[in-house]
């Protein structure tokens, strides 16, 4: 059974609507000149967070703010960009925020959360570390602990995959970036929801393989660690309600390393002069490290975000990858 209906998805865009505009989907050509495949760039990195998941935090809190009582206010734990949609939404609902982020995060990430509203709390070693210092924050402060994964964020950002499909129904195959599940559990319910036979693969970092190894064992792998300069993705202890979707509705899970991310972010630069970020990039490794399957197709990519930072882009730029 889907998480939603197409009615219910219909009202979330409205929601969205209120702050985030359609985003485009370019068939660039040079990318077809360069790979020999047809391929639609679904621009999430043009939202007004530079993130998918701006549309997600809005429509969950809007749910929360029809609830019978109002918290105290959010808490939630990111590394960038989830943190940014739910510090937009608490400040649009008049909601104080907490936001938790690990030690070492993206400086440029927790500039935006800040300069959206957020209270920024740096702790924990990682993004799994941070979210159990969250939970405790739940319970001291009795705020709402905001999850990486629930029915309403998927609901949000499952507009964007709405969009796409709406417009490219033609579309053979999307690569989808795997970090929580949202985004790749949007694109399969609407898929789902709009009868449409798009095969999608979800797409993992070697160093950080919780969700696809997941996949394969059919049940959740956490792993000890998630060493990815591709933060988006810096997963390692996958949930199992996205896991069951996931397998349900995915064709496959691909890895790519941290060199062919690096090297997707600079062909996406070259080729249609757009940033991405590590995650954001990522579907496009995929699909290259797929490209001899492609023969024929019209392929998707999910751009999901653009929030890298400067020093970071800079490395890649000049050819380097940069260390998790």
């Amino acid at each position: 059974m889907p998480l939603f209906t197409l009615d219910e998805l219909e009202a979330a865009t409205a929601i969205v609507r209120g702050f985030v505009p359609q985003t485009p989907a370019y068939a660039w050509p040079l990318l077809h000149k360069r790979l020999g495949v047809q391929i639609v760039v679904k621009h999430e990195n043009h939202t007004p967070t530079g993130s998918f998941k701006a549309r997600g935090g809005l429509v969950y809190v809007d749910a929360l703010c029809r609830t019978a009582r109002l918290p105290d206010g959010l808490v939630t734990a990111t590394r960038g960009n989830h943190g940014q949609s739910v510090a937009l939404a608490a400040a649009r609902n008049g909601l104080p925020c907490i936001v938790v982020v690990p030690e070492g995060n993206s400086a440029e990430k927790n500039a935006a959360m800040e300069a959206f509203g957020a209270k920024l709390m740096i702790a924990g070693a990682d993004f799994d570390e941070s979210r159990a210092i969250a939970a405790k924050i739940e319970r001291e402060r009795g705020y709402h602990l905001i999850p990486s994964f629930h029915r309403e964020l998927v609901k949000g950002v499952a507009t964007y995959a709405h969009e796409l499909l709406t417009a490219w129904s033609d579309l053979d195959i999307v690569y989808v970036p795997v970090g929580m599940g949202s985004g790749i559990c949007g694109l399969i319910t609407v898929r789902d929801l709009l009868q449409l036979k798009t095969e999608i693969v979800g797409v993992v970092a070697e160093g950080a393989p919780a969700f696809a190894l997941s996949f394969e064992a059919g049940r959740p792998v956490p792993t000890a660690a998630a060493r990815t300069f591709a933060d988006g993705m810096a997963c390692r202890d996958p949930q199992a309600e996205p896991l069951e979707i996931i397998r349900a509705g995915a064709a496959r899970i691909v890895r790519v390393s941290d060199d062919e991310i690096a090297e997707a972010i600079r062909i996406t630069y070259t080729d249609s002069h757009n940033l991405a970020e590590g995650a954001g990039a990522a579907s496009l490794a995929g699909l290259i490290k797929e490209k001899a399957k492609l023969a024929g197709k019209r392929a998707g990519v999910i751009l999901c975000g653009g929030n890298i930072d400067m020093p970071v882009f800079r490395q890649i730029i000049s050819g380097r990858t940069p260390d998790a």
